[in-house]
């Protein structure tokens, strides 16, 4: 009784005779390259008797599916910078972040009992960050928040951040490092913030902050941020001397309308206007009119004084 063909497949190792089947390996599944260098994804076929085996290789990115060698030849973009390598292997030229991506090679023999296999390989392609975007203010009253940003999005893997103060690199704890224990801020290195919580004059200085991934770091220009102190007496003063200047100048203006400087009344139902000083006419001042415009004149230099006291202040 002939033995079906299934059964004859599992009896053939038993009975010392090798298995016909193509079978794939790989020195290396998961290449990791930096930009714009070359990389080699091995494919080795370990075992086939079919003298001339078919060749395939497929690229997988965000779950599409692309021709990278088919029909012995290069497709698209990787015809100028790509070639087989060793019947089998690809090898892949000036790489750039869009080739991070899986790769599969295929096999197809078929004179083989099992006629195909196939083997992935996880391409990754690093990338060095660019100059990361740094955001220092300025000047800060002490005791206030301040926040501090450091952020770039062209690296891959993503990068992490440090700070610095004056060339020295900030802590992510401050209780590790006594040079910092007065500080209070906080420091995530995965988003590249700093935030001072209460900030003191020590916190002046120089500040820069570096992006860093597996492929290498780049840094940011120093910004200068200044903590100063809140002058509140000062404040109080200037602020008194505006109302005094203020009072000056009603006391001043009321005192006029008293003494008639901006008469403006009505007799008989019509406005009361001065006459008219006839030409050739000269009127003679009382002492009481001079006196009053002494006085006037005193009270506004007086304001005026006072004014120019507080922009100096």
């Amino acid at each position: 009784m002939a033995l079906r063909r299934p059964a004859l497949v599992l009896l053939l190792p038993l009975l010392g005779c090798r298995l016909l089947a193509v079978e794939l390996t790989s020195s290396n599944t998961k290449p990791v390259v930096q930009e714009f260098q070359s990389v080699e994804l091995s494919c080795i076929i370990k075992s086939t008797v079919t003298a001339d085996p078919r060749i395939e290789w497929k690229k997988i990115r965000n779950g599409e599916t692309s021709y990278v060698f088919f029909d012995n030849k290069m497709q698209g973009d990787f015809a100028t910078r790509a070639e087989i390598l060793s019947r089998t292997s690809l090898v892949i030229k000036n790489t750039t972040r869009m080739d991070t991506a899986t790769y599969r090679c295929e096999v197809a023999a078929p004179s083989d009992t099992k006629t195909i296999d196939e083997i992935n390989i996880q391409l990754t392609v690093q990338v060095k960050p660019v100059t990361p975007r740094c955001v220092v203010p300025k000047a800060v009253p002490v005791g206030k928040t301040a926040s501090l940003h450091c952020h770039e999005n062209e690296g891959y893997p993503k990068s992490t951040y440090s700070w610095y103060r004056n060339s020295e690199p900030l802590s992510p704890d401050t209780k590790t490092n006594t040079k910092f224990q007065n500080s209070s801020y906080s420091l995530n290195p995965t988003t590249g913030t700093l935030v001072f919580h209460a900030v003191h004059k020590g916190d002046t200085g120089r500040y820069s902050c570096i992006a860093t991934n597996d492929a290498g770091f780049a840094k940011c220009e120093e910004q200068e941020m200044e903590v100063y102190d809140l002058n509140i007496g000062g404040i109080i003063g200037g602020v008194l001397v505006v109302i005094a200047v203020l009072v000056l100048i009603t006391l001043g203006i009321c005192c006029a309308y008293r003494r008639g400087y901006f008469a403006n009344s009505k007799e008989s139902g019509e406005s009361y206007k001065t006459p008219a000083k006839p030409d050739g006419v000269n009127y003679i001042r009382t002492d009481d009119e001079v006196i009053n415009d002494l006085h006037l004149t005193s009270l506004l230099r007086r304001g005026r004084g006072w004014a120019e006291g507080y922009k100096l202040f």
